[in-house]
């Protein structure tokens, strides 16, 4: 599901030089495109053909490292303003495959494809990916009261704690490559299934099945790898659980760190005085059902000069 916490980019053109500026975390100044240490805004403006003059700023409403897919939505959020910019404006599916060419192809991460299609699509969306890497995508559709109850039921906390998602991923793509048919393989299959069934139940409005088959997802997700796991968010899950009515919970993203799910149908506001009380905050959120978009882009007919903004909704996405 996609939800209203985005990443900002902004894409200018200077009049004075023709110098490469980038502000992110970090600020880089450099003569050539070539030269950014940012690799993502790097291989985005190098795949339209941009190599000079040209100022991008972002900011974003979560940080990096938090497991709702931050990276994928700068990325999407900034080849959307470059095709804006460019007056090339391309399909949500063209440009969330062109988001995971970048990513996956050019700069060989070893990440999925859900993030950058949550990005472009937003809403609550089925994305099922065949081997050859083709995705299909299917909004599952809920009243707004159905909506409402759901999201109600969902809480997001957050850890205090940041990972580098590559690094927890790279460690199971290995263990996966030592050990076929191991261990690693049958969670995923596992998973797999787990989420047709977790479709279902959203779709039927069977909001509590969702939460226990998310508990099942969480217990096959913790097989993957030895750094998706925190043991003190371990030991809070199982106090939850058994105090607080949850149903079901994961860390959200590839794990390590960042944001925490849980599913609560009752004792909400109790389950987040608890919370709080360990120094969790719950993140009050909104679906974004419209997914990246160009919210201002001003076009003047001397020297092609742009200013444009272009938002994308976090992924939040597994």
């Amino acid at each position: 599901m996609g939800i209203d916490k985005y990443m900002y980019v902004v894409v200018n053109v200077p009049h004075v030089d023709r110098l490469v500026r980038l502000h992110y975390t970090k600020s880089e100044s450099v003569t050539e495109v070539r030269l950014l240490q940012h690799e993502l805004a790097r291989e985005a403006l190098l795949r339209h053909g941009i190599h000079d003059a040209i100022e991008i700023a972002s900011v974003a409403d979560l940080p990096a490292g938090t497991g709702l897919g931050s990276s994928s939505c700068y990325l999407v959020g900034l080849l959307n303003a470059i095709r804006a910019y460019r007056s090339n404006p391309a399909s949500r599916r063209v440009l969330a495959e062109e988001a995971c060419e970048i990513e996956l192809d050019v700069l060989k991460k070893p990440i999925g494809k859900q993030d950058q299609y949550l990005a472009v699509y937003g809403g609550l969306t089925s994305l099922e990916i065949d081997r050859t890497g083709k995705v299909k995508t299917t909004s599952l559709i809920l009243d707004g009261h159905a909506l409402a109850d759901f999201v109600a039921n969902t809480h997001l906390y957050y850890t205090n704690t940041q990972r580098v998602t590559t690094e927890v991923l790279a460690e199971q793509n290995q263990a996966m490559r030592e050990s076929t048919g191991g261990a690693v393989e049958t969670s995923l299959l596992e998973i797999r299934d787990l989420g047709y069934q977790i479709a279902e139940a959203i779709c039927a409005r069977n909001f509590d099945r969702f939460g226990e088959l998310m508990h099942r997802h969480w217990l096959a997700k913790r097989r993957l790898s030895s750094k998706i796991t925190v043991p003190v968010v371990e030991q809070l899950y199982e106090h939850v659980r058994a105090e607080y009515g949850v149903l079901g919970g994961k860390v959200a993203g590839a794990g390590g760190g960042g944001f925490w799910m849980l599913y609560c149908p009752k004792h909400q506001n109790r389950l987040m005085e608890f919370m709080a009380s360990q120094g969790l905050s719950r993140l009050q959120y909104s679906p974004e059902l419209e997914g990246s978009k160009v919210i201002a882009n001003v076009l003047k007919s001397y020297a092609g000069h742009f200013h444009g903004m272009e938002r994308s909704g976090a992924a939040g996405s597994e």
